[in-house]
């Protein structure tokens, strides 16, 4: 266990309450077959006055509308000013799964298995060979993801993993091994991407979002529902610059530099946050989801007092966004945290497992000094970094054991500044002072870096010895594999970089 002499930091630990197990029930039709219904008694039946179901729908614009109002927003907010991308510099170091095809997965699909995938579990840390020279400013996976994004210190987008719905967006669906520039967004300047488990979001500096990928849920927002995007597409909207972006299994969230957000795609578990799960029965009577298809600003956020009063919280100027599989976090400008969505194992924070639809206040963080400074959000769990550092965890990563239902001070890492965290299915990593620190339960895949011949998993947090003297500016974490970006500014950092084994995957 890492030990700091660092002042503590964060508020006393609290007992976790309930042990969080999620009743499995049937799958829906069409819906994500990793998570099932969690025991959630009543669904929806929240109204706030003046505005049922979360406001008004927005109009649809037809698609030259948008592009005509995107290109005058685009040419006004550009004489303004555009948006900076990380100060991040290094190297992308991986490590964990990296046979993209079977990744979360039992067996690889029949028409992929004609494509040996030649993948294997890094234990340690690697670099690719292909990268020499290239210097990364951002890594970007996600807790569903079996594929990967960097972006170059001028602001170009690669992408590599699995790409069976075109989410590399190179303009096929075929797997990728190694980091390859994509071509279509090479006239961009890439300041941010996020990645959903079939589908991705790339934010240019002038504050537009392309999207590509699966677009079954209407999760690319283009106004429409397809099986692959493969090569990437503007995305249906004409409001203010988008600021922030985040993607669920199969969902999608954007922030406005208004502070407003935005959701689509995949309703099911009200993740959206516009108090629907968007489900009906269809004349076949089966179930299915009316999914949002372009972008719809969520409306409605809310907080419960003790005795069960539903009340609005008006004002909510949002300043980050985090998605999990089904749930969605949000940090506003007073430093509140908001949870929403799938409920079980506890991972909204409510010390409940009903679902959420609609932004509702963690209340844990709503005290004067108490405030959160930074979210994450795991593939079953929620994190937040309070204003004075402590680093508090609520969810479960490991879903056979008890689930902590409200937030709670991590005590491991008491005392160290966290820069970057990530989250995969059930791992989690952090860049903190001059350390990489990283949990999981067993399975694990490499993920966890802690070397060959060394144990695989651990339930507390260890620090990754195999990157002792060398800086991570920031983490990644897909599934099962992690991304650091390792800082290269002096002559000592770049030989500890290169005595690093290099990992050239064997192509066909």
């Amino acid at each position: 266990m890492p030990r700091k002499k660092a002042a503590a930091a964060g508020l006393g630990g609290r007992p976790s309450s309930g042990n969080g197990t999620a009743r499995a029930g049937p799958r829906k039709r069409g819906g994500p077959p990793q998570e099932r219904r969690g025991s959630s008694g009543d669904e929806d039946g929240l109204e706030l006055d003046g505005a049922p179901g979360g406001g008004k729908r927005a109009a649809r614009p037809t698609a030259a509308k948008a592009a005509a109002g995107r290109d005058h927003h685009r040419a006004e907010h550009t004489k303004e000013r555009k948006l900076e991308g990380s100060k991040c510099k290094g190297q992308l170091l991986i490590f964990g799964a990296t046979n993209w095809d079977l990744i979360g997965r039992k067996e690889v699909p029949k028409q992929q298995a004609a494509y040996r995938n030649l993948g294997q579990n890094l234990w340690g840390p690697h670099r690719y060979g292909c990268l020499s020279g290239v210097r990364v400013r951002t890594v970007v996976s996600g807790s569903c993801a079996a594929h990967s994004l960097l972006i170059t210190t001028e602001g170009k987008l690669w992408s590599w993993g699995r790409n069976e719905k075109g989410q590399l967006g190179h303009g096929d669906t075929k797997r990728v091994e190694a980091p390859k520039l994509i071509e279509g967004l090479s006239q961009e300047v890439i300041v941010s991407a996020a990645c959903g488990r079939n589908h991705t979001l790339a934010l240019t500096e002038t504050g537009s979002v392309l999207a590509f990928g699966e677009n079954k849920m209407g999760q690319l927002g283009l106004g429409n529902q397809t099986d692959a995007v493969p090569s990437p597409a503007q995305i249906m909207y004409n409001g203010q610059p988008i600021t922030k972006m985040a993607c669920g299994a199969e969902f999608s969230m954007i922030m406005d530099c208004k502070g407003n957000l935005y959701s689509f795609g995949c309703p099911e578990y009200g993740q959206l946050g516009h108090n629907s799960d968007g489900k009906f029965i269809a004349r076949a009577q089966r179930i299915e989801y009316d999914c949002e298809l372009v972008p719809r600003r969520v409306a409605i956020f809310i907080e419960k007092t003790k005795d069960g009063q539903i009340l609005p919280v008006p004002n909510v100027v949002v300043r980050d966004v985090a998605c999990g599989a089904n749930h969605t976090l949000v940090l506003d400008s007073q430093k509140r945290v908001f949870s929403w969505g799938f409920g079980g194992y506890g991972r909204l924070g409510h010390a409940e497992q009903k679902d959420e639809m609609v932004p509702r206040l963690v209340k844990l963080f709503d005290f004067p000094g108490r405030g959160a400074s930074q979210i994450y959000a795991g593939y079953t769990c929620s994190f937040a970094v309070s204003e004075v550092g402590g680093l508090f965890f609520w969810g479960a990563t490991n879903t056979s054991r008890e689930s902590t239902m409200y937030p709670k001070a991590v005590q491991d890492l008491c005392g160290w500044r966290i820069r970057s965290l990530a989250c995969g299915k059930s791992s989690i990593i952090v860049a903190a002072d001059e350390s990489t620190i990283s949990w999981g339960p067993s399975p694990t895949f490499g993920e966890l870096g802690y070397g060959d011949h060394k144990p695989k998993s651990s339930t507390a947090a260890q620090e990754v010895k195999t990157l002792d003297g060398i800086f991570t500016e920031q983490v990644a974490m897909g599934y099962a594999h992690s991304l650091v970006i390792a800082r290269d500014e002096s002559e000592t950092e770049k030989e500890k970089i290169k005595k690093l084994p290099e990992y050239n995957p064997r192509t066909l």
